[in-house]
């Protein structure tokens, strides 16, 4: 019982840690003021842990529900939305939509899979280029302050790689505690009791294009079907519409609260369901459920965690951000270049995405996406005219 509850624990640890800056990052990009991006955070970091339970509880799997990183990482690329931050979480609305028929018409399913990894990973790659710049921008602005962050960083991954992004975010802590005893007492004590902000959704064609679109293809070539397939590494075999439905329902109850979305973990899924969590394979399903509970108590403490991060130094917070994608983004470009024949359309979506330009109120990304695939389309016509000549 011991280990599968202390692989748990960490498991919802890192999961909440290393990335939840990227969250409320993202969410104020879109429009969302810090109450509601607090809220947002709180929203997603209770869902995925109920999710999780549900899931773990109702299969006997350790299934794990995260939030989407990459899709966060997005929203923070895509900026302002057409319609302001109530048509964003319209936006949010619409990929819950999307999921949910994802896991109930196998077409739909058929259909997203007949995107090209490349394309998907190129245009994941350039939307993270532009927030992959913040440790640099950061240390070059106020070295003193992101310098030390960066070498915690680095000593972490070269130790305990799984706790970098964790022990970044506890340096930028520290950071942020000292540079606030040379700093004058505030008049008032800032709010830090969990709430939630209530948006009503609306929801604009410039935000289903622009931000619905590129989120929901981001969650389920980053996410979902990563995730199964790392279960699947493991010996589990993820129900597929049961999980679709949970976490695409979950992602539309949490979108009027500000919540982005939640989907099956990836990066941290092999954590509650490996070696780790005990040699009983069976009895794993109680580390997922225990990584539940924790994300669930951590997402009550989201408005504290938002005042902390609003009080830091310059650069601290893109560089403890840009810190947390590396690796997200090594793997996506690595994916985006793997197959030749796909270099020059992945490379064209990939610069398309990191230029951020938005053309007639919609995203890069989609726009990145639309140019990839016509491009990679014309080049395999060409191909297959050619090869039919030299036959």
């Amino acid at each position: 019982m011991l280990r599968p509850v202390s692989a748990g624990i960490i498991s919802g640890l890192v999961a909440f840690t290393s990335s939840f800056v990227v969250v409320l990052a993202g969410l104020e990009a879109v429009g969302a003021s810090p109450a509601q991006a607090a809220s947002g955070l709180l929203a997603v970091s209770v869902l995925m842990g109920l999710c999780s339970m549900l899931l773990s509880l109702r299969t006997r799997l350790p299934i794990t529900v995260a939030w989407s990183t990459p899709g966060a990482a997005l929203l923070a690329a895509t900026g302002a939305v057409d319609g302001g931050w109530p048509a964003a979480v319209g936006a949010f609305v619409l990929v819950g939509v999307l999921i949910v028929l994802t896991g109930l018409v196998p077409a739909l399913g058929a259909l997203m899979a007949r995107i090209p990894t490349p394309i998907a990973q190129a245009m994941l790659a350039g939307v993270l280029f532009q927030l992959r710049l913040g440790p640099v921008l950061g240390v070059a602005a106020n070295p003193l302050a992101v310098a030390p962050v960066i070498v915690v960083w680095a000593l972490a991954q070269r130790l305990s790689p799984r706790w970098a992004s964790p022990l970044a975010f506890l340096a930028a802590s520290v950071v942020i505690v000292v540079s606030l005893t040379a700093a004058p007492s505030p008049s008032a004590a800032p709010p830090l009791l969990p709430a939630v902000e209530l948006t009503v959704p609306t929801l604009t064609v410039g935000a289903g294009v622009g931000v619905a679109l590129p989120l929901y293809l981001v969650t389920m070539a980053a996410q979902n079907v990563p995730g199964v397939a790392v279960m699947r590494s493991l010996g589990y075999e993820v129900p597929w519409r049961a999980s679709m439905v949970t976490t695409g329902l979950g992602t539309m109850i949490g979108a009027p609260i500000g919540g982005h979305g939640v989907n099956l973990a990836a990066i941290t899924a092999a954590l509650a369901a490996g070696p780790e969590a005990g040699e009983d394979r069976q009895r794993r399903w109680i580390a997922s459920t225990a990584s539940g509970v924790v994300l669930v108590l951590c997402g009550l403490g989201a408005t504290a965690f938002a005042q902390l991060i609003a009080l830091a130094p310059e650069g601290v917070i893109p560089a403890v951000a840009g810190l947390a994608l590396l690796g997200t983004f090594v793997a996506s470009l690595r994916s985006a270049l793997a197959e030749p024949e796909e270099q020059l359309p992945a490379g064209v979506t990939v610069l398309i995405a990191a230029s951020g330009i938005a053309v007639a109120g919609i995203s890069a990304a989609f726009w990145a996406l639309l140019v990839g695939l016509a491009l990679g389309a014309l080049l395999r016509a060409g191909r297959r005219t050619g090869s039919a000549h030299s036959g």
